[in-house]
């Protein structure tokens, strides 16, 4: 307590410090909960201890996250909204800085914690599947206008399908280091058959058919909030890595992620699909919100974009296999490779399912 509380002393919090606990389940921030009594009123703050051997550059990310929400405060209070609870109020310390770093290098940042609400950790229901989708398609109607490209790319080519496959899948396959190849034959040809996906939405940015956007890069479930009485979705959070990217990767990383009938990692893929009435739902979420902003190369490739972000992580999870399991961790020795035989699976019933995805989109817009 005594260390969190010389942090805390770094902020502008009003009032007087009541308690200050770890709080949430994020695996890679160091997230505390402080809550201080300002004349009687209880306000709320989150202090997070960002990863910094996850995020490299902390002034870059946070720079983008204060344009993001500075901005989205603006249009939603254009709107009408309640700029308070419809996105994160990030804190700048007594300094002025967007952030603080102490003597060791420990990078730490603070936003106003949003009352009276609450998550989800996984997809129980369409119903709020869909809810999840109206947030993430409002996020991209109130930054339709952002001039994304003046934010800085945290992570270089996070989804550059055609330059994983070229720059990460084919060596890792080809040099084969840990004598894993054998035992993943079929998985490597799955990747080798589907190339040509691989470069689709590149080639429409050359092309000038897709353009670039903000995009939230990590659509879970939990990094939206939901107010804690009518349950309807309120805000976006997480935003360490937002940047400039396409609309269709946050569509198709979420149906990736929400629509998918078994675990990421189920071991028997015949439990494995696409749920059509899941992702139904989310289209008409996301759509009802970000409709009208969304060019039509993008609504196009909307269903598209669901097969292509699935199989980019089944081949980020069998590249990590075929190299020793050096990126994502495991839990046991071949976890990755049924992590990407799963993500595989997802992408084949997605193909089968493809025309009927397609007509969902088309009956929504």
């Amino acid at each position: 307590m005594e260390n969190i509380k010389l942090i805390l002393d770094k902020f502008n919090f009003k009032g007087d410090l009541i308690s200050c606990e770890k709080f949430g389940s994020g695996h890679i921030n160091v997230t505390y909960i402080a809550k201080y009594n300002d004349n009687g009123k209880i306000c709320q703050y989150i202090v997070q201890k960002v990863n910094t051997n996850v995020f490299k550059n902390i002034s870059e990310l946070m720079d983008n996250v204060f344009a993001v929400t500075s901005f989205l405060r603006d249009k939603i209070e254009n709107c009408g909204g309640d700029p308070d609870r419809e996105t994160l109020n990030y804190i700048k310390t007594a300094d002025g800085e967007k952030f603080y770093r102490c003597d060791k290098n420990e990078c730490y940042r603070a936003y106003k914690f949003v009352d009276e609400s609450k998550s989800y950790n996984s997809v129980d229901s369409a119903e709020i599947f869909g809810k999840s989708g109206i947030a993430f398609g409002r996020f991209q109607k109130y930054l339709s206008d952002f001039p994304a490209t003046t934010l800085n790319e945290t992570i270089p080519n996070f989804h550059n399908t055609i330059w994983r496959f070229e720059n990460e899948f084919i060596p890792a396959a080809e040099k084969d280091s840990q004598g894993r190849a054998k035992d993943c034959e079929k998985e490597i040809e799955f990747v080798m058959q589907r190339k040509t996906d691989c470069s689709r939405l590149v080639d429409l940015i050359d092309n000038g058919e897709l353009p670039i956007r903000v995009t939230h890069n990590d659509t879970k479930l939990n990094n939206v909030i939901f107010d804690e009485e009518s349950d309807d979705a309120i805000c976006v959070i997480d935003l360490d890595t937002v940047m400039p990217g396409l609309a269709l990767y946050d569509f198709g990383d979420s149906i990736r992620f929400g629509a998918n009938t078994a675990a990421e990692d189920e071991p028997d893929t015949s439990k494995v699909s696409i749920d059509l009435d899941y992702f139904k739902a989310y289209a008409k979420g996301f759509l009802s919100e970000a409709g009208d902003s969304l060019n039509q190369c993008e609504l196009d490739n909307l269903a598209f974009s669901a097969k292509l972000m699935t199989f980019e992580c089944g081949m980020r999870f069998l590249t990590d296999y075929l190299n020793g399991d050096t990126y994502f961790k495991t839990e046991y020795d071949n976890h990755n490779l049924v992590r990407a035989k799963s993500q595989f699976a997802l992408v084949k019933d997605m193909e089968a399912k493809m025309a009927d995805m397609e007509a969902i989109i088309k009956s929504l817009v």
